[in-house]
């Protein structure tokens, strides 16, 4: 399809795009009013509108399942609130906390997380709560990283981003930058020269982890985005989020993390998809994602590898889900027996 000029950011616009039929308009409208909408033009230009089952709209076109709420769906699912000290900051673990800049972002994921709090008009950290975080980071010394997060915080200026990074530069227990966006891949067109050299410390390493769930959001601008990041020095992981009918099959994941290491990027984490409200459509099951892992370390190079997490509802944190390859291990915890990645089994070490 021809992208358009601007986003879609509503039922209408999807429509008239041609990648909602008419007669879904009152359903899709429904659910535009609970859960924002946005498609950036680059995204909009990736969608196979002939395909009902394109992995990419499918992570952006509204369905009229998000309205239906599973009973174990939670607004909060991974538990923020509760560690929130602050308005804007989230502090879970002693030594990072998260800050989030802004709460809108250039796309709005089907499956987000955060679809409860985050949205056009959800605006900027006022002045004054960026003031008292800041101040709170100063004042725990434990806070080796900070990790932007929100909304996308790529979607502040240049001349902002530079700001926070100079305040925190200052701060000298504060030995890690962290930005988690999804931008370089829906509008690469903002990762300008003079935003990634807004987002180098003097002080600090800087890391930028990229969000993407299918290979061909990898796209030549994409990459090219992605390039300026790490051709300024800044290297980059990845998260992505197993996603039913996007990743879940052993030949798309592993396009999806190969495409990822072409463009320099290590993948980082493979989500398992969080309880969310009307996401239940998007999750698969743990089973499938370990089978799915275990499928990829038997047949990609290890560069290719995340870990595979799932987000323990209540603020638990991140615990690995992956696959174990110790079948038992005897008492002295040197001798065991030990699974390949084709799942046979054994003796370490082996007999003599």
């Amino acid at each position: 399809m021809t992208a358009p000029a601007k986003a879609l950011t509503s039922a209408d616009d999807l429509v008239a795009a041609g990648l909602v039929p008419p007669g879904r308009r009152e359903a899709i409208a429904g659910v535009a009013a609970r859960y924002a909408v946005s498609i950036t033009p680059a995204v909009a230009a990736l969608i196979d509108a002939a395909d009902p089952a394109d992995p990419i709209a499918r992570q952006f076109v509204p369905d009229p399942r998000e309205l239906d709420a599973d009973p174990v769906e939670r607004p909060d699912p991974i538990g923020d609130g509760a560690f929130s000290p602050l308005p804007g900051l989230v502090h879970r673990h002693p030594d990072r906390v998260l800050l989030k800049l802004v709460n809108a972002c250039p796309v709005y994921c089907r499956f987000c997380f955060r679809r409860e709090m985050v949205g056009p008009g959800a605006g900027a950290l006022a002045p004054e709560a960026l003031e008292a975080a800041l101040a709170y980071i100063a004042g725990h010394p434990a806070i080796w990283e900070v990790v932007f997060t929100g909304g996308d915080p790529f979607m502040v200026s240049a001349r902002r981003a530079a700001e926070v990074v100079e305040r925190l530069a200052a701060i000298a227990h504060v030995k890690v930058l962290r930005w988690h966006t999804r931008v370089p891949v829906v509008a690469p067109e903002r990762v300008t020269a003079a935003f990634v050299a807004a987002l180098k410390s003097p002080n600090q390493a800087t890391w930028v982890v990229l969000h993407a769930n299918h290979a061909r959001e990898l796209s030549p601008a994409a990459r090219a985005a992605c390039a300026r990041l790490v051709d300024a020095g800044i290297p980059m992981l990845s998260q992505s989020v197993l996603l039913a009918g996007i990743n879940d099959d052993p030949d798309g994941l592993a396009a999806l993390m190969r495409a990822l290491v072409e463009t320099r990027i290590k993948p980082y984490y493979l989500h398992h998809a969080d309880l969310a409200p009307g996401t239940a459509h998007h999750r698969t099951s743990l089973a499938t994602g370990r089978a799915l892992v275990r499928a990829l370390r038997a047949g990609v190079s290890g560069l290719a590898q995340p870990t595979y997490v799932l987000d323990l509802p209540g603020g638990f944190g991140k615990v690995p889900v992956s696959p174990d390859y110790v079948a038992w291990l005897a008492e002295d915890g040197r001798h065991g027996e030990i699974d390949d990645a084709a799942g046979c089994r054994h003796a370490y070490p082996p007999d003599p």
